[in-house]
């Protein structure tokens, strides 16, 4: 993939998102609902789009938000409702219609007050909370969330996604029923989406505002030895890169004692503080050494640095032995920590990894005696084992993650940035080696591993074809001179359809998977050989791909 000439660079003026041109189309634009690209479509994670090209407007939202009216009505959900907004421009506009259309259904709404911003793993804490109290009480009123972000796509995005009463994305069952009933509202002109204005949804005694950050914050020394942080007085940076998290780490700092620095405080719905990313676009990818470049350039100011993105559930860690660490590294040194400083952890209890991570977890989680499970691409399929205890760690390698309590017990069902990141300077305190220090121990233990991801360009007749595929279709013995040993159209961890091919070798791997948005399918490999094995790998992935596909 070539490298944009901006990359890494300030993000000039001319490549900035005009807000008044978001707004005005947002209200303005109406869908064709002629046109596929601009129904909803729930991915893995929520419906996104934007306003400028009319996937996502005002009528996308009320017919959204009605839908998930619909869907708690024929299930009986009456509990409360925690809606969160991230610090994308279109996620304020689109939490104004929400409240609209749910306090005209009569939804019992809670909202952060001040007109604040909210973490995913925030909402998904307070779902599980309220759930667990209204148990323990012999309730039935069950609560769910919706949280308005598009995660770390550029700042001229919004995005909407549904978390259930298990307080994790929720599954394709649930996000088809809501996307077919939304769609249908979006055909017929909007007729059955109930309104009232947002002065008078604000005013309705069932919606309240409220502060998330109090109750999660006082949580936290229940997953983290925080006190370990602050007696060995880690020194930390952090940057929230404009996102929903930038409330929270000062009040971390100060009710745990902890040295943190806040380098960037700025909220700013073009993200004009950003460097760019590797395609030229502005993307808060806490993941990219591109988006990063600020943050990594004060890596020897602080003993351990992160970021997260704007709706704080991916992480980014930095540190002084490597600068930023590759997402996967983090979760291999991180499984690795957990499972042998977390004595009162059930035994037994699984790894989840997708199957698009690094092989290297599947090594030290060997090494270790653990119970591999291998799950499609996206969080959801972690929901189950984190809610019931069965995994101690869900990760994936686009930097997201949650794990369980100290005492085994389920702390969110979606991605958490804050205590991934946290979990760093724990790792700095206990061991007194940095995270990436670490996993240059595992490279000399279990082999260099050589990771990519690239796009490859295909057409809608061969996206359809992924879904057909069986491992039969692979007929060649071998990928890159080394013996094949698995071909997988399902995960191992739990038999779901990964929506594409995984074949494995001895010594590397490839699996391919089709966008869900755009004409390319994707191609993540690893090589415990070489860059020029990876590189081969690639070269022959494409063939078994175009082959299996015909």
């Amino acid at each position: 993939m070539s490298l944009h000439e901006l990359a890494g660079k300030p993000a000039p003026q001319s490549i900035l998102v005009n807000l008044n041109d978001l707004e005005k189309n947002y209200y303005e634009k109406k869908p064709d609902t002629e046109n596929p690209t601009q129904l909803v479509a729930f991915g893995t994670s929520g419906h996104r789009g934007t306003s400028l090209d009319g996937s996502f407007t005002e009528s996308h939202i009320l017919a959204i938000a009605q839908a998930i009216c619909d869907y708690r009505s024929k299930q009986g959900y009456t509990g409360k409702l925690y809606l969160g907004k991230d610090t994308h421009f279109l996620s304020g506009a689109a939490q104004k219609t929400v409240l609209e259309v749910f306090a005209a259904n009569d939804v019992d709404i809670l909202f952060q007050a001040d007109d604040g911003f909210t973490p995913t793993p925030v909402i998904s804490w307070a779902i599980l909370q309220h759930n667990r109290q209204n148990q323990l009480h012999k309730g039935n009123s069950l609560a769910d969330g919706v949280i308005i972000t598009p995660s770390h796509n550029p700042p001229s995005d919004g995005g909407i996604k549904y978390n259930g009463p298990n307080g994790g994305p929720a599954d394709t069952d649930v996000t088809g029923w809501i996307q077919n009933q939304a769609n249908h509202y979006l055909k017929t002109n909007l007729n059955g989406v109930k309104r009232i204005s947002y002065e008078k949804s604000v005013s309705k005694s069932n919606v309240k505002a409220v502060d998330f950050s109090k109750d999660y914050i006082a949580d936290l020394e229940t997953i983290i030895d925080l006190k370990a942080v602050a007696d060995r007085k880690i020194r930390i940076g952090v940057d929230p890169l404009g996102g929903a998290g930038n409330a929270y780490w000062e009040p971390i700092a100060a009710h745990y004692h902890l040295d943190i620095t806040v380098v960037n405080k700025t909220i700013d719905p073009t993200f004009s503080f950003m460097t760019v990313d590797h395609d030229g676009k502005i993307r808060m990818d806490c993941s990219s050494p591109y988006a990063m470049c600020g943050l990594v350039t004060l890596k020897d100011r602080f003993d351990i640095a992160f970021a997260n993105d704007p709706d704080t559930d991916r992480h980014g860690i930095v540190v002084p032995s490597v600068g930023l660490m590759n997402p996967n590294h983090y979760l291999t040194v991180a499984i690795q920590y957990l499972f042998t400083n977390r004595p009162d952890w059930a035994k037994g209890i699984g790894v989840g990894k997708t199957l698009v991570s690094s092989g290297v977890i599947d090594r030290v989680a060997a090494d270790l005696g653990l119970k591999l499970v291998e799950v499609p691409v996206g969080f959801k399929w972690f929901v189950d084992g984190l809610y019931n205890g069965n995994i101690g760690f869900g990760g994936e390698e686009s930097a997201g993650a949650s794990f369980l309590r100290k005492n085994g017990q389920v702390w969110s069902t979606d991605k958490d940035g804050i205590i991934l990141n946290l979990l760093a300077a724990e790792i700095l305190a206990k061991t007194q080696l940095d995270p990436g220090q670490i996993y240059q121990d595992f490279e000399k233990r279990f082999g260099k591993s050589f990771y990519t991801r690239i796009d490859q360009g295909t057409t809608p007749e061969q996206k359809s074809a992924f879904k057909k595929l069986t491992p039969e279709k692979v007929v060649t013995e071998k990928l890159a001179g080394d013996a094949i040993v698995a071909r997988l159209t399902n995960a191992p961890g739990n038999g779901a359809s990964i929506g594409g091919l995984k074949v494995v070798s001895t010594d590397g791997w490839f699996a391919a998977r089709p966008s869900g948005t755009e004409n390319i399918y994707k191609i993540y490999a690893e090589s415990f050989k070489s860059k020029e094995h990876l590189d081969n790998i690639l070269t022959e992935a494409k063939k078994i791909v175009d082959e299996a596909l015909r």
